[in-house]
């Protein structure tokens, strides 16, 4: 299935399930809020999140040049008006998506044609998140240790599909293994890279004893 959706480029990877609190301050950014932030039926409320590949978030001179084909479907669930013109706004994750072809190159609107990418278990699925699991309870406990944050754990989904979705969500990755993630074939796929993401993680962390620096304390994963 194929269908039109404003794409909205951030400087993070936003996961099926996972809840994404935001700052919007470029101005045509904040424009696609504010036409979204009264839409109602639901639908009207959607956008298409992709990852910046190469520049940056806001700035005209040196802004985004180029972003991921592979995203996520987001619902606008809050947006709230600042008096500077930003927004604060919540974004749900919804369904995967991958940017076909640009429907229209307005700054101010930027309009793609997206498709769904099919979302399976893949072979060994089972044998995957049983082993992410326990590289992701190690993970956790170390984090803890060095007086990080105490990852969720105990509230993960039991099935393999939203299971790999919950744990790339709350792990601390960088943007571009989050976005392999993302990419990944099926779940079994996606649990096994993660498996070996952790890993080497937790083997730099146990040699340099510091917490990994990506900032993920602001986001949390929902099954709704």
């Amino acid at each position: 299935m194929v269908t039109t959706l404003r794409i909205f480029p951030l400087d993070s990877v936003l996961f099926p399930g996972m809840r994404l609190p935001v700052h919007v301050v470029e101005p045509r950014l904040s424009a696609v809020i504010e036409g979204l932030a009264g839409s109602d039926p639901l639908p009207q409320r959607l956008l298409g999140v992709v990852a910046i590949r190469e520049g940056y978030q806001v700035g005209r001179r040196h802004g985004r040049q180029s972003a991921h084909r592979v995203g996520c479907e987001a619902l606008v669930a809050e947006a709230t008006s600042r008096s500077d013109g930003s927004w604060d706004v919540e974004l749900v994750g919804q369904r995967r998506i991958r940017v076909e072809r640009l429907v229209s190159e307005r700054r101010d609107e930027p309009l793609a044609a997206v498709a769904y990418p099919a979302e399976v278990d893949g072979p060994r699925a089972v044998e995957a998140a049983t082993a992410a699991r326990t590289a992701f309870e190690a993970y956790r406990h170390l984090v803890a240790t060095h007086g990080g944050a105490d990852l969720a754990g105990a509230d993960l989904p039991a099935e393999p599909l939203p299971l790999s979705y919950a744990l790339a969500t709350v792990a601390t990755l960088p943007l571009r293994e989050r976005q392999l993630l993302l990419e990944a074939a099926d779940a079994a796929d996606r649990l096994q890279r993660l498996t070996l993401m952790l890993r080497a993680e937790l083997a730099a962390m146990q040699a340099v004893a510091s917490l990994p620096a990506t900032r993920l304390a602001r986001t949390g994963w929902s099954p709704n």
